[in-house]
């Protein structure tokens, strides 16, 4: 989103309360969706349309570098060789702004965004445009997954200039052309510059006090029986009971509310609403991996779909969808049995260790939608990913034995896969006819009806089907890969951590926990700083394998610490390594010590220091495609507190839960996550007790047995009889439990009061399904 902005006012030093007012250029995600105003039209997003990628290289036409070319975002190198006069956000740029009277052009993206490489194709690469916002104002780029501050704070603060999501060059039909708002925008600054401030002092005010999220005078947080019902309810209108998930179009993974379902489910089985909360999850679950959103040729999930059918991507891939996304096929599997699930959530982990795994152990952030069709050529939007029927047919030539009548490999997969010699993309999906002729791979049949159509067995159809998606990715190793942002993030690698974790954990996989485990020690060896117990935000794939870091450091939002203590509690109950715990207690420490609102309760998204140059100091407050820290930071609260019996923790989680409680009796369906937290803070959190050897087959029996079941309001723990553990001086009434007949022994305890002692896994699973 392209936001303008005054000049800031002189201070001494940045500080909250001041700084710039107005926000970005970005592209359209779930993270935007529900809370960005915009002067762009609102149908559905295009699948279509040509990218861009500025790389720094001598074949660029434009050869003089700008001061980009110094950052290692690679999101500004990608606008490092622009016609304009471009400033990394920060106070050289607010000084000149001063010094010279101009307002602050903002620019916020990312360098996989679809929509940001389209302005810089027609508009930040182009000369006279280029002169415009070097001459008239001061410009600043910003990535926003490196300062997701600014671009919060600017979503909210698009008032009193203005903003937009994706402005063409020239204006149209429906939208003002990009040349056209700048020229207006100078226009006013020399006419009207005083109303301008004017307003700005005006908006800040009342933004600042409409931001406010605080206890006040409530003592505790609302019913979370009635949340819960209310956010179903909620949920329950807006469901799409063809398709599945929740919206019309464009439609996005949304692990929150599918794990808030499961909840939902789980503390209502024996209702109505119980079962319809299940179905609802899984139905999506399954019609989005049936679906194009998903890539059935090299697994992984694209960003969104741009149809409700799921069938039209978006084509760019994001890490935190993939974390996500393999926790809840996970947990579905726990829920129904059905391999489907578990099948997808191991196709997802097997992509990210392929495509985004780095030799650290850390994680990129993300492919592209757009790449070449062929090398030399332009970029465009799934060129990638999409197929002709002629490629298939010349790649999977080969006759079926057995069936009822002439057939190909080719013709199998194309039948089942829904291909189509004139494509099967709608132009409405492709408005500048770039997908003309191509096809993305949706599953159309089930294998048994795909299997009865050719007279063929199941079986022998799921083989040859594998067989030719085998054969394509092959042959699509052959194309120019989509670019991949190789900045890692700590909440994101965080996230990921908690991915293989959980599902290495459920599916018995230990190669999976141990992707988990090489994740949280990157972490702590790249993006730890041990002398002041601070994570950094961001690091960045250099030469040869090595991780480079800006300086200076960027240093972790909320969500980095909130992500990172999650995984690191993922981790333990994974792997069972108590120096996960450890970690994550002392991180937990340093969020407090950072980030804790002691008049208002909650956690603020930035340090204090971290504002500088910003107007509000903000507490996230919505669910989406990422899940918002508050609501992770409730869970980990809870979870602390039942691994530690610190009461600080607890007391902490109910302030949060009280300062959110407007918000969550307004709109819970807002807060998905953060419902499930007040569920979870309301019934009663299990401790699971394993006592044995960690080594010793009947304890990882007991274990397993656990990791099998859906059980989200539990921490598990294994005693290992040492009174001196980390775990035991945390808990001394582990010291009292004791192995039955020197078997492992397992005890479900509520309030440390615990359960006879349990040594058959047929046994705990009963107990626990009660």
């Amino acid at each position: 989103m392209s936001h303008l902005s005054s000049p800031p006012p002189k201070h001494k030093g940045e500080h909250k309360g001041h700084g710039l007012p107005r926000g970005s250029e970005r592209c359209s995600s779930s993270r935007d969706k529900d809370r960005s105003v915009t002067v762009s039209s609102s149908g559905p997003m295009p699948a279509g349309g040509k990218g861009s990628r500025t790389n720094c290289s001598p074949s660029t036409p434009q050869k003089v570098p700008n001061r980009l070319i110094n950052e290692k975002s690679p999101y500004l190198l990608q606008h490092a060789y622009n016609p304009v006069d471009w400033y990394p956000w920060g106070p050289e740029a607010f000084d000149k702004a001063r010094k010279e009277n101009k307002p602050i052009f903002l620019s916020v993206g990312y360098s996989t965004c679809h929509w940001c490489h389209m302005m810089e194709e027609e508009s930040f690469q182009n000369e006279e445009i280029g002169r415009l916002l070097s001459e008239d104002f001061v410009s600043v780029k910003v990535d926003r997954e490196e300062r997701p501050d600014v671009d919060k704070v600017y979503m909210t603060f698009i008032q009193p200039f203005v903003g937009g999501t994706y402005f063409p060059l020239e204006d149209g039909l429906t939208r003002v052309g990009f040349r056209t708002v700048l020229l207006r925008i100078r226009e006013q600054w020399k006419q009207n510059k005083n109303t301008l401030l004017e307003n700005s002092q005006r908006v800040t005010a009342a933004l600042l006090a409409r931001s406010e999220i605080s206890m006040g005078d409530r003592q505790l947080p609302p019913s979370g029986a009635t949340m819960n019902s209310r956010c179903f309810q909620q949920l329950d209108e807006s469901y799409d009971e063809e398709y599945g998930g929740f919206a019309e179009a464009p439609k996005f993974p949304t692990p929150v509310i599918l794990s808030f379902l499961f909840s939902y489910w789980l503390s209502h089985r024996l209702t109505q609403d119980g079962s319809r909360a299940q179905q609802m999850a899984l139905h999506t679950l399954k019609m989005m991996a049936n679906g194009g959103i998903r890539d059935h040729v090299g697994q992984g999930f694209h960003r969104y779909s741009t149809d409700r059918q799921w069938h039209i991507p978006h084509f760019e891939k994001m890490l935190y969808d993939q974390a996500q996304l393999a926790v809840a096929y996970s947990q579905a599997f726990q829920i129904s049995g059905d391999e489907f699930y578990s099948d997808v959530a191991r196709g997802i982990l097997q992509y990210v260790a392929r495509n985004l795994s780095h030799r650290s152990g850390g994680f990129c952030s993300a492919e592209d939608a757009d790449s070449p069709p062929e090398r030399g050529m332009q970029p465009k939007e799934g060129a990638f990913y999409v197929w002709t029927v002629k490629e298939v047919q010349q790649l999977l030539s080969e006759p079926v034995p057995g069936a009822t009548e002439p057939l190909t490999s080719g013709q199998l997969l194309m039948k089942h896969y829904g291909l189509t010699e004139a494509g099967n993309i709608s132009p409405s999906q492709d408005p500048k006819g770039e997908l003309h002729g191509r096809n993305v791979l949706t599953v159309r049949y089930s294998l048994e009806l795909t299997a009865a159509r050719f007279g063929l067995d199941v079986e022998a159809v799921r083989t040859l089907l594998n067989t030719g998606l085998e054969k394509l990715f092959q042959a699509r190793k052959h194309r120019p890969r989509p670019h991949l942002d190789s900045k890692m993030l700590a909440s994101w690698n965080g996230l990921m951590v908690s991915g293989f974790a959980v599902t290495g954990a459920v599916l018995g996989l230990e190669r999976l926990i141990n992707y988990a485990t090489n994740g949280a020690k990157f972490l702590k060896r790249h993006m730890f700083d041990v002398a002041s117990g601070r994570l950094m935000r961001t690091c960045y794939a250099g030469s040869g394998g090595t991780v480079e870091h800006s300086n200076p450091p960027c240093w972790g939002f909320l969500e980095d610490y909130a992500f990172v203590v999650r995984g690191l509690l993922d981790l333990y109950e994974a792997s069972q390594e108590s120096s996960w715990l450890e970690w994550a207690l002392r991180l937990q420490d340093a969020q407090d010590r950072l980030f804790w609102d002691s008049q208002g309760g909650g956690y603020f998204c930035s340090e204090a220091e971290l504002g500088a140059g910003l107007p509000l100091r903000l507490k996230d407050d919505q669910d989406g495609a990422e899940p918002s820290a508050n609501s992770v930071s409730a869970h980990n609260l809870l979870r602390l507190h039942g691994f530690t019996g610190h009461k600080d923790w607890m007391d902490k989680c109910v302030s949060l839960l009280t300062a959110f409680s407007e918000r969550l009796r307004r709109v819970p369906v807002a807060l998905p996550e953060m419902v499930r937290a007040l569920s979870a803070h309301q019934q009663t959190l299990k401790q699971i007790v394993i006592c044995g050897d960690p080594q010793a087959k009947d304890t990882k029996a007991l274990l397993q047995c656990v990791h099998s079941i859906y059980i989200p309001n539990k921490v598990l723990i294994l005693a290992n009889g040492d009174p001196s553990s980390f775990l035991s001086r945390q808990l001394p009434f582990l010291s009292t439990l004791r192995r039955l007949e020197d078997r492992a022994t397992a005890y479900v305890c509520e309030n440390q009061a615990c359960s006879v002692p349990i040594t058959e896994p047929c046994e705990l699973r009963k107990l626990l399904h009660q």
